[in-house]
């Protein structure tokens, strides 16, 4: 109860946010750069990182990458989600599950996670690949229900990819930078100038058990296959209600139009079972989880096809 007072009282007084820069929340998916390739040891060592709530460090890998390392129970859900976040045309940063290994030179952390050891081994790591060309914008996020993407099919579309990962930690600017918002704006440097990317950057949460707060769980394929039977529920004065408890429910439960839900269709209806499949042994799931996840999805993104 606390805590949800804590992010009522946060929502409502958070200050308006600054102008923002113009720039993109989707592109067409056959338009997206090639991926970056996955992380080679030996890995070294850098510093660690004390942002977010998860134990995490960076590195640079044998090739002068530089990855953002995690570990934790957000590991799976991320090394998973943002392969099906930019089939979809959205933008979202290159996460690689590395079952094993060991970091060279390794200094004691601050926070500390049973799978990462004082001689540097660990276990169950997610790397974030840094591309040294984009830039995250301190304290420059954006709201759900303001301009510049308020209304937009693009925005519809993210949401429901949020929800169909029963992700519930989506969080905007209403809760300002100590309360964590999750919405954020990249700067990229490209050869023909600078632009700007519109994200949703926190896939770690979810996977499991949507429910209410203190039954939420990630990573749980019993809960959230059951919780796929009610993923769409119905249409209702020219909306989609969906099954969805998130922190923030306004705009995403309700709100959104059934020609929108077609729309992110034409992409997300394009993903096939095996490439489910391949990015959840990718993530590090085991065959039953594989197996689970694959059917649940299936489910979800069928039930979204039976929208008109």
């Amino acid at each position: 109860m606390v805590r949800l007072l804590a992010l009522a009282a946060a929502l409502s007084v958070a200050p308006a946010p600054a102008q923002l820069p113009k720039g993109t929340l989707w592109r067409d998916p056959a338009h997206i750069a090639a991926q970056v390739s996955t992380p080679k040891p030996p890995f070294t060592f850098v510093r660690e990182d004390l942002s977010g709530t998860q134990p995490k460090v960076f590195v640079t890998d044998a090739a002068g990458a530089m990855w953002n390392v995690k570990f934790g129970y957000e590991v799976r859900p991320e090394s998973f989600c943002w392969r099906i976040i930019r089939a979809c045309g959205y933008f979202a940063e290159p996460n690689f599950f590395v079952p094993a290994g060991r970091f060279e030179g390794f200094q004691q952390t601050k926070r500390h996670d049973p799978t990462l050891h004082p001689d540097g081994q660990f276990t169950d790591a997610r790397f974030q690949y840094r591309d040294p060309n984009l830039i995250f914008l301190k304290d420059r996020n954006w709201r759900w229900d303001r301009p510049p993407w308020a209304g937009a099919r693009e925005l519809s579309g993210l949401k429901i990819l949020i929800m169909l990962f029963s992700n519930y930690d989506n969080k905007d600017a209403r809760v300002g930078p100590a309360g964590g918002p999750n919405t954020a704006i990249f700067e990229l440097r490209r050869p023909g100038g600078i632009e700007h990317e519109y994200a949703f950057t926190d896939w770690g949460s979810g996977m499991g058990r949507i429910g209410g707060v203190s039954q939420r769980t990630n990573w749980d394929c019993a809960a959230f296959a059951e919780e796929s039977r009610s993923f769409v529920q119905r249409i209702e004065k020219s909306q989609v209600i969906f099954g969805y408890n998130g922190n923030i429910n306004e705009g995403f439960r309700t709100g959104i139009p059934p020609s929108h839900v077609v729309w992110l269709m034409q992409y997300l209806g394009k993903v096939t079972d095996d490439q489910l499949r391949a990015a959840l042994r990718a993530s590090g799931a085991n065959d039953s989880d594989t197996a689970c996840f694959t059917k649940a999805l299936r489910l979800r993104i069928e039930e979204l096809r039976a929208v008109r």
